[in-house]
C-alpha cells in the first residue's frame, strides 16, 4: 500500500522519512494508522492556493486539470507517453506512480480519474498520506470497498468530494426541495436513464500488445491481471467487469444519483432485480449495454434503464457516422435524465443543470435553470478542512455509487433465459418494471434482436440488509460485494 510523508512548520525532512518509513511497516503488517491531521496537513488559508495533483490524465482527468486551475502542481499517469503530452508546457510535477507522488508532503489534495477499480484504493491511500481527495464517479468498484472509502474519510478526516457534478447545480437543488416539500404530492416512483450510443469495442483475435510506456502491472493495480482482448486499453475498460461497471456506472450513476436526491434515501435498496445484456453485437466486452434495473423502495422505487443502442436497426448502419447518435430513444423526452412521478405531476432533469415540472396534463408549472462549479465548492473545503461544506460527499457518492453494483451484481449472477420465462418470472412485479421490461423488448426488436432466444439474461433477485449492506439471500452474491484483491493492491479495511 502505498504511504506519504507530512510537512511539519518547520520543514524537518527527517520526520517526514521517519513517518514513511513506519507507515510502510504498519501497512505491510496489515495495520490502518492514523495521525493526528495537524502533524501531516498543511493549514490553508480561505484564499490560499491548495496544491493539487491530478491522478489520471486522460478524458475525465483533462477536466480535472481545467476545474482546478492554478492548483494544479502535479499530474501522474501510468502511460508515461500520455502523461508527457499532457504535461508538455505546463509548470507541474510529473509522477508515473501515484505512490510516490503521495510521500510528496506538498501536495495537499488529489483528484483521481483513473478506471473505476482504482477509485477507493488510491482515495484510501490518498486519506493515509494526509491528503484532500476528489474521486470521479462511482467512487468505488463493488459495494465493500466504497463503505470504506467512506469509513476513511472519517477516520482520517480529510475532505473527500465525490465527481457527481450535478450536486452543486444551483437549479438542481431547488428541484429537489420544490418536491421534497410535497410542491406535487407524495413522490410515487423514479425513472432514471441512460440512453446514449455505445458501438461496438470490437475483439482481437490475439492479446493487446501493451505499450512500453505504460506500467501495466500498475495499470491493473486491484483488478486481474488479464491478457485485453480488445483493440483500446483506454475508455473501453468501461465494458469489462474486471475494471468497469458498464454505462449505469459510468454515465448512469449521473442520473442515479440524481435519482436518489429527489427521493431522498439515505441508503440502498433492500431489494434489486435486473433484466438485461450485451446485445445487437458481439465484441470483448461483458458489461450490458441493454439493462433495466429495479431497486425496489417500499415508498417509491427507483428504475434504471440503460441502452447503448439506437431506436431502430436501420440507423446503425446509416453512411452518416452522426446518425447512430442523433436516434436514440427516450422515456418521456428525456434520453439521458431523470423522471421523478408525484400524485399530482412530474419533473423531469434532461440535464445536470436543468430540471422542469409539469402537472399529469404536461401543462408546464415551474421550471429551474442553472449549473454550479464543483471543483470550486471542493477547494472551498479543503480551505476549511470541512467536509460538511461538500455538496457530493463521499458518503453520497458511495450510495449512488452501490446502486449501481448491486444491479450488476443481479446482472452477473443470472441466467440468459427466452423472452417466455423473463415475462413469467416478472409477472408478478410492479407494473412500472414490467412496462420497463416491455420497453426494453420493443427496442430490441426493432434492432433486430430475437429475443425468442436465450439472449436477455434474468438477474438473480437480491434481498439486500441495507444497514450492513450485504445480500441475505445468496452467498455468491455477498461475495460479488467485494472481491479478490491483487497482492500489493489490497483496499484496506477501515
Amino acid at each position: 500500500m502505498p504511504t506519504g510523508g507530512y510537512q511539519v512548520d518547520n520543514g524537518d525532512r527527517e520526520m517526514t522519512f521517519q513517518r514513511r518509513d513506519f507507515l510502510k511497516t504498519a501497512v505491510a503488517a496489515g495495520t490502518a494508522i492514523a495521525l493526528p491531521a495537524a502533524a501531516y496537513g498543511r493549514i490553508l488559508g480561505a484564499n490560499a492556493k491548495v496544491n493539487c495533483a491530478v491522478i489520471g490524465v486522460r478524458s475525465r482527468g483533462l477536466d480535472h486539470i481545467a476545474g482546478l486551475k492554478e492548483n494544479v502542481v502535479a499530474l501522474c499517469d501510468c502511460d508515461e507517453a500520455l502523461l508527457n503530452q499532457q504535461a508538455e508546457g505546463k509548470e507541474v510535477e510529473r509522477y508515473q506512480d501515484y505512490r510516490k507522488l503521495l510521500d510528496n508532503p506538498s501536495i495537499d489534495a488529489v483528484s483521481i480519474a483513473t478506471p473505476n477499480h482504482s477509485h477507493a484504493l488510491i482515495g484510501i491511500s490518498a486519506l493515509m498520506a494526509g491528503k484532500h481527495v476528489y474521486v470521479e464517479k462511482p467512487v468505488s468498484h463493488n459495494v465493500w470497498e466504497g463503505r470504506q472509502l467512506v469509513a476513511a474519510q472519517s477516520k482520517y478526516n480529510r475532505v473527500v468530494q465525490c465527481g457527481t457534478q450535478s450536486r452543486s447545480s444551483p437549479s438542481l437543488k431547488e428541484a429537489v426541495e420544490f418536491v421534497r416539500a410535497g410542491k406535487l404530492g407524495r413522490i410515487q416512483y423514479a425513472v432514471g436513464t441512460c440512453f446514449k450510443p455505445r458501438k461496438s469495442i470490437g475483439k482481437l483475435p490475439q492479446p493487446l500488445p501493451i505499450p512500453a510506456t505504460i506500467d501495466y502491472d500498475l495499470w491493473c493495480g486491484p483488478a486481474e491481471k488479464r491478457a485485453i482482448y480488445r483493440p483500446s486499453l483506454h475508455y473501453d475498460w468501461h465494458w469489462d467487469f474486471n475494471t468497469g461497471s458498464g454505462d449505469m456506472g459510468n454515465q448512469g450513476i449521473h442520473q442515479m444519483d440524481i435519482a436518489r436526491w429527489f427521493l431522498g434515501y439515505e441508503s440502498i435498496s433492500p431489494r434489486v432485480l435486473s433484466v438485461g445484456g450485451r446485445l445487437g453485437y458481439n465484441d470483448a466486452g461483458n458489461t450490458p449495454n441493454t439493462q433495466v434495473v429495479f431497486h425496489d423502495y417500499p415508498e417509491a422505487p427507483l428504475i434504471f434503464e440503460t441502452r447503448g443502442l439506437p431506436r431502430a436497426f436501420e440507423f446503425q448502419t446509416g453512411a452518416d457516422e452522426n446518425q447512430w447518435d442523433r436516434q436514440m430513444d427516450d422515456y418521456r423526452g428525456s434520453r439521458v435524465g431523470v423522471v421523478i412521478q408525484c400524485e399530482q405531476g412530474y419533473v423531469s432533469i434532461p440535464s445536470y443543470t436543468d430540471a422542469a415540472a409539469y402537472d399529469n396534463d404536461d401543462q408546464p408549472i415551474k421550471n429551474w435553470s442553472g449549473g454550479g462549479d464543483h471543483y470550486a465548492n471542493f477547494l472551498d473545503a479543503v480551505r476549511a478542512n470541512d467536509q460538511s461544506l461538500l455538496n457530493a460527499p463521499v458518503a453520497a457518492g458511495h450510495l449512488s455509487s452501490a446502486l449501481c453494483h448491486t444491479g450488476n451484481v443481479s446482472h452477473q449472477l443470472g441466467k440468459a433465459l427466452p423472452l417466455a420465462d423473463i415475462r413469467s418470472a416478472i409477472s408478478t412485479e410492479c407494473d412500472l418494471f414490467q412496462a420497463s421490461v416491455g420497453r426494453l423488448v420493443e427496442h430490441l426488436i426493432a434492432n433486430q434482436v430475437d429475443v425468442t432466444k436465450d439472449v436477455l439474461t434474468m438477474g438473480i433477485d437480491l434481498k439486500m440488509d441495507p444497514s450492513t449492506e450485504q445480500v441475505t439471500n445468496h452467498e455468491r452474491g455477498n461475495q460479488l460485494m467485494s472481491r479478490e484483491y491483487r497482492a500489493g493492491f489490497e483496499v484496506s479495511k477501515i
